[in-house]
Protein backbone atom coordinates (compact mmCIF):
# COMPACT_ATOMS: atom_id res chain seq x y z
CA UNK A 1 0.00 0.00 0.00
CA UNK A 2 1.22 3.49 -0.89
CA UNK A 3 -0.51 6.39 0.80
CA UNK A 4 -0.43 9.98 -0.47
CA UNK A 5 -1.94 12.97 1.34
CA UNK A 6 -2.36 16.55 0.14
CA UNK A 7 -3.40 19.58 2.19
CA UNK A 8 -3.39 23.36 1.92
CA UNK A 9 -2.07 24.34 5.36
CA UNK A 10 -3.09 28.04 5.13
CA UNK A 11 0.25 29.11 6.62
CA UNK A 12 2.47 26.31 7.92
CA UNK A 13 3.77 28.24 10.93
CA UNK A 14 0.22 28.88 12.12
CA UNK A 15 -0.89 25.31 11.34
CA UNK A 16 2.07 23.95 13.32
CA UNK A 17 0.75 25.70 16.43
CA UNK A 18 -2.81 24.42 15.91
CA UNK A 19 -2.22 20.70 15.37
CA UNK A 20 -0.31 20.05 12.15
CA UNK A 21 2.74 18.72 14.03
CA UNK A 22 0.62 16.18 15.85
CA UNK A 23 -1.20 15.24 12.65
CA UNK A 24 2.09 14.67 10.82
CA UNK A 25 3.41 12.52 13.66
CA UNK A 26 0.32 10.35 13.46
CA UNK A 27 -0.14 10.01 9.70
CA UNK A 28 0.63 6.76 7.90
CA UNK A 29 1.19 8.58 4.59
CA UNK A 30 4.26 7.79 2.52
CA UNK A 31 4.11 11.22 0.87
CA UNK A 32 2.57 14.48 2.10
CA UNK A 33 2.08 17.42 -0.27
CA UNK A 34 1.59 20.87 1.24
CA UNK A 35 0.37 24.13 -0.27
CA UNK A 36 0.18 27.73 0.91
CA UNK A 37 3.14 27.21 3.24
CA UNK A 38 3.77 30.99 3.25
CA UNK A 39 7.25 30.84 4.77
CA UNK A 40 10.90 30.59 3.86
CA UNK A 41 12.52 27.32 4.95
CA UNK A 42 14.61 29.10 7.60
CA UNK A 43 11.44 30.58 9.11
CA UNK A 44 9.91 27.19 9.82
CA UNK A 45 10.35 25.55 13.22
CA UNK A 46 12.60 22.48 13.12
CA UNK A 47 9.74 20.06 13.74
CA UNK A 48 8.14 21.07 10.45
CA UNK A 49 11.20 22.15 8.47
CA UNK A 50 12.88 18.73 8.76
CA UNK A 51 10.83 16.38 10.97
CA UNK A 52 12.39 13.07 11.97
CA UNK A 53 11.61 10.26 9.56
CA UNK A 54 10.91 12.52 6.59
CA UNK A 55 12.82 13.96 3.67
CA UNK A 56 11.54 17.45 2.87
CA UNK A 57 11.68 19.75 -0.13
CA UNK A 58 10.38 23.32 0.08
CA UNK A 59 9.64 25.78 -2.73
CA UNK A 60 8.79 29.18 -1.23
CA UNK A 61 7.51 32.08 -3.28
CA UNK A 62 9.76 34.98 -4.18
CA UNK A 63 7.00 37.22 -2.78
CA UNK A 64 7.39 36.94 0.99
CA UNK A 65 4.53 35.43 2.91
CA UNK A 66 2.66 34.16 -0.14
CA UNK A 67 1.97 30.75 -1.68
CA UNK A 68 4.76 28.19 -1.15
CA UNK A 69 4.61 24.42 -1.68
CA UNK A 70 6.41 21.53 0.02
CA UNK A 71 6.86 17.77 -0.26
CA UNK A 72 7.45 15.37 2.62
CA UNK A 73 8.54 11.85 1.63
CA UNK A 74 9.45 8.82 3.73
CA UNK A 75 12.31 7.95 1.41
CA UNK A 76 14.77 10.26 -0.29
CA UNK A 77 13.62 11.25 -3.78
CA UNK A 78 15.72 10.37 -6.80
CA UNK A 79 15.26 13.95 -8.01
CA UNK A 80 13.37 17.11 -7.05
CA UNK A 81 12.32 19.86 -9.47
CA UNK A 82 10.83 23.25 -8.66
CA UNK A 83 8.54 24.86 -11.21
CA UNK A 84 7.50 23.68 -14.65
CA UNK A 85 9.66 25.74 -16.97
CA UNK A 86 7.63 28.96 -16.73
CA UNK A 87 9.45 32.27 -16.73
CA UNK A 88 6.50 33.86 -14.95
CA UNK A 89 5.59 31.23 -12.39
CA UNK A 90 8.65 29.18 -11.47
CA UNK A 91 9.52 31.57 -8.64
CA UNK A 92 5.96 31.86 -7.37
CA UNK A 93 5.99 28.90 -4.98
CA UNK A 94 3.24 27.06 -6.80
CA UNK A 95 4.74 23.80 -8.06
CA UNK A 96 7.29 21.21 -6.93
CA UNK A 97 7.72 17.59 -8.02
CA UNK A 98 9.81 14.63 -6.91
CA UNK A 99 10.76 11.35 -8.55
CA UNK A 100 10.21 8.35 -6.29
CA UNK A 101 10.37 4.66 -7.23
CA UNK A 102 7.80 4.15 -9.98
CA UNK A 103 6.03 7.47 -9.48
CA UNK A 104 6.49 11.22 -9.80
CA UNK A 105 4.58 13.09 -7.08
CA UNK A 106 3.89 16.82 -7.37
CA UNK A 107 2.48 19.48 -5.06
CA UNK A 108 0.47 22.19 -6.84
CA UNK A 109 -1.02 25.46 -5.63
CA UNK A 110 -2.94 26.88 -8.57
CA UNK A 111 -3.78 30.62 -8.28
CA UNK A 112 -7.18 31.26 -6.73
CA UNK A 113 -8.16 34.14 -8.99
CA UNK A 114 -10.80 36.82 -8.53
CA UNK A 115 -13.25 37.80 -11.27
CA UNK A 116 -12.51 41.11 -12.94
CA UNK A 117 -9.02 41.48 -11.49
CA UNK A 118 -5.41 40.83 -12.49
CA UNK A 119 -5.51 37.82 -10.17
CA UNK A 120 -7.94 36.10 -12.53
CA UNK A 121 -5.79 36.96 -15.54
CA UNK A 122 -2.82 35.44 -13.70
CA UNK A 123 -4.83 32.29 -13.01
CA UNK A 124 -5.75 31.93 -16.67
CA UNK A 125 -2.13 32.43 -17.75
CA UNK A 126 -1.03 29.77 -15.29
CA UNK A 127 -3.65 27.34 -16.57
CA UNK A 128 -2.60 28.06 -20.16
CA UNK A 129 1.00 27.10 -19.42
CA UNK A 130 0.31 24.26 -17.03
CA UNK A 131 -1.82 21.94 -19.20
CA UNK A 132 0.88 21.51 -21.87
CA UNK A 133 3.35 20.80 -19.08
CA UNK A 134 1.05 18.13 -17.60
CA UNK A 135 1.00 16.38 -20.96
CA UNK A 136 4.78 16.63 -21.24
CA UNK A 137 5.18 15.28 -17.70
CA UNK A 138 2.92 12.33 -18.43
CA UNK A 139 4.90 11.47 -21.57
CA UNK A 140 8.29 11.89 -19.90
CA UNK A 141 7.30 9.81 -16.89
CA UNK A 142 5.93 7.02 -19.08
CA UNK A 143 9.25 6.88 -20.95
CA UNK A 144 10.95 6.38 -17.57
CA UNK A 145 8.46 3.75 -16.47
CA UNK A 146 6.82 6.06 -13.93
CA UNK A 147 3.25 7.00 -13.12
CA UNK A 148 2.34 10.56 -12.05
CA UNK A 149 0.12 12.06 -9.36
CA UNK A 150 -0.30 15.84 -9.12
CA UNK A 151 -1.73 16.70 -5.72
CA UNK A 152 -2.85 20.01 -4.39
CA UNK A 153 -5.19 22.93 -4.25
CA UNK A 154 -6.40 23.32 -7.84
CA UNK A 155 -8.78 26.14 -6.82
CA UNK A 156 -11.46 24.87 -9.22
CA UNK A 157 -14.60 22.91 -8.41
CA UNK A 158 -15.08 20.77 -11.50
CA UNK A 159 -18.69 19.66 -11.15
CA UNK A 160 -21.86 20.83 -9.43
CA UNK A 161 -21.31 17.98 -6.96
CA UNK A 162 -18.01 19.57 -5.98
CA UNK A 163 -19.46 22.52 -4.07
CA UNK A 164 -22.51 22.91 -1.87
CA UNK A 165 -23.86 26.21 -3.21
CA UNK A 166 -23.03 25.83 -6.88
CA UNK A 167 -25.97 27.91 -8.16
CA UNK A 168 -24.80 30.97 -6.23
CA UNK A 169 -21.21 30.57 -7.43
CA UNK A 170 -21.64 30.25 -11.20
CA UNK A 171 -20.06 33.67 -11.76
CA UNK A 172 -17.36 33.38 -9.11
CA UNK A 173 -13.73 32.35 -9.46
CA UNK A 174 -13.33 28.65 -8.82
CA UNK A 175 -16.54 27.68 -10.64
CA UNK A 176 -16.40 29.72 -13.83
CA UNK A 177 -17.27 27.88 -17.07
CA UNK A 178 -13.80 28.45 -18.54
CA UNK A 179 -12.11 27.11 -15.39
CA UNK A 180 -14.32 24.02 -15.28
CA UNK A 181 -13.76 23.44 -19.00
CA UNK A 182 -10.01 23.63 -18.50
CA UNK A 183 -10.06 21.09 -15.67
CA UNK A 184 -12.26 18.94 -17.86
CA UNK A 185 -9.49 19.00 -20.47
CA UNK A 186 -6.97 17.87 -17.85
CA UNK A 187 -9.26 14.91 -17.14
CA UNK A 188 -10.24 14.18 -20.75
CA UNK A 189 -8.70 10.89 -21.85
CA UNK A 190 -8.13 12.35 -25.32
CA UNK A 191 -6.43 15.50 -24.00
CA UNK A 192 -4.71 15.70 -20.60
CA UNK A 193 -5.56 12.07 -19.93
CA UNK A 194 -5.36 12.30 -16.13
CA UNK A 195 -7.87 10.88 -13.64
CA UNK A 196 -9.51 12.59 -10.65
CA UNK A 197 -8.78 9.84 -8.12
CA UNK A 198 -11.31 10.82 -5.45
CA UNK A 199 -14.14 11.29 -7.95
CA UNK A 200 -13.31 7.99 -9.67
CA UNK A 201 -13.79 6.18 -6.35
CA UNK A 202 -16.84 8.25 -5.32
CA UNK A 203 -18.66 8.95 -8.61
CA UNK A 204 -22.06 9.81 -7.14
CA UNK A 205 -21.12 11.52 -3.87
CA UNK A 206 -21.74 15.16 -3.12
CA UNK A 207 -18.21 16.38 -2.37
CA UNK A 208 -16.47 15.08 -0.33
CA UNK A 209 -15.62 18.72 0.36
CA UNK A 210 -12.09 19.70 1.35
CA UNK A 211 -12.37 23.46 1.98
CA UNK A 212 -14.80 25.44 4.10
CA UNK A 213 -14.74 29.19 4.58
CA UNK A 214 -13.98 30.42 8.08
CA UNK A 215 -16.92 32.78 7.66
CA UNK A 216 -20.26 31.94 9.20
CA UNK A 217 -20.97 28.28 9.95
CA UNK A 218 -19.72 26.84 6.67
CA UNK A 219 -17.83 23.99 8.33
CA UNK A 220 -20.61 23.08 10.77
CA UNK A 221 -23.12 23.07 7.90
CA UNK A 222 -20.69 21.25 5.57
CA UNK A 223 -21.15 24.09 3.08
CA UNK A 224 -17.85 23.46 1.36
CA UNK A 225 -15.95 23.10 -1.87
CA UNK A 226 -13.98 20.18 -3.28
CA UNK A 227 -10.96 21.97 -4.76
CA UNK A 228 -8.12 19.78 -3.43
CA UNK A 229 -7.41 16.93 -5.82
CA UNK A 230 -5.15 14.01 -6.50
CA UNK A 231 -4.94 13.88 -10.29
CA UNK A 232 -3.13 10.77 -11.51
CA UNK A 233 -2.16 9.00 -14.69
CA UNK A 234 -4.63 6.19 -15.49
CA UNK A 235 -2.27 3.39 -14.52
CA UNK A 236 -1.83 4.76 -11.01
CA UNK A 237 -5.45 5.85 -10.63
CA UNK A 238 -6.55 2.28 -11.39
CA UNK A 239 -4.56 1.14 -8.34
CA UNK A 240 -6.31 3.50 -5.93
CA UNK A 241 -8.31 1.42 -3.47
CA UNK A 242 -9.41 4.13 -1.05
CA UNK A 243 -9.66 7.92 -0.99
CA UNK A 244 -11.10 10.16 1.67
CA UNK A 245 -11.05 13.62 3.27
CA UNK A 246 -9.64 13.79 6.79
CA UNK A 247 -12.31 16.17 8.06
CA UNK A 248 -11.81 17.42 11.61
CA UNK A 249 -14.36 16.26 14.16
CA UNK A 250 -15.17 19.82 15.22
CA UNK A 251 -14.52 23.38 14.05
CA UNK A 252 -12.21 23.93 17.02
CA UNK A 253 -9.97 21.02 16.02
CA UNK A 254 -9.18 22.40 12.57
CA UNK A 255 -5.61 23.56 11.90
CA UNK A 256 -6.42 24.88 8.40
CA UNK A 257 -9.48 25.96 6.44
CA UNK A 258 -8.71 22.95 4.22
CA UNK A 259 -8.69 19.29 5.27
CA UNK A 260 -6.16 16.67 4.16
CA UNK A 261 -7.19 14.60 1.15
CA UNK A 262 -5.73 11.10 1.27
CA UNK A 263 -5.58 8.29 -1.29
CA UNK A 264 -4.29 4.76 -0.82
CA UNK A 265 -2.79 2.98 -3.82
CA UNK A 266 -2.18 -0.76 -4.02
CA UNK A 267 1.09 -0.89 -5.95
Amino acid sequence: MYTVTTVNVNGLRAAAKKGFVEWLAGTSADVVCLQEVRAEEAQLPAEVRAPEGWFTAHAPAAAKGRAGVSLYTRREPDAVRVGFGSSEFDGSGRYIEADLPGVTVASLYLPSGEVGTERQDEKLRFMGEFLPYLKELRTRAAADGREVVVCGDWNIAHREADLKNWKANKKNAGFLPEEREWLGRVLDESDGAYVDVVRALHPEQEGPYSWWSYRGRAFDNDSGWRIDYQVATPGLAAKAVKAYVERAATHAERWSDHAPVTAVYEL
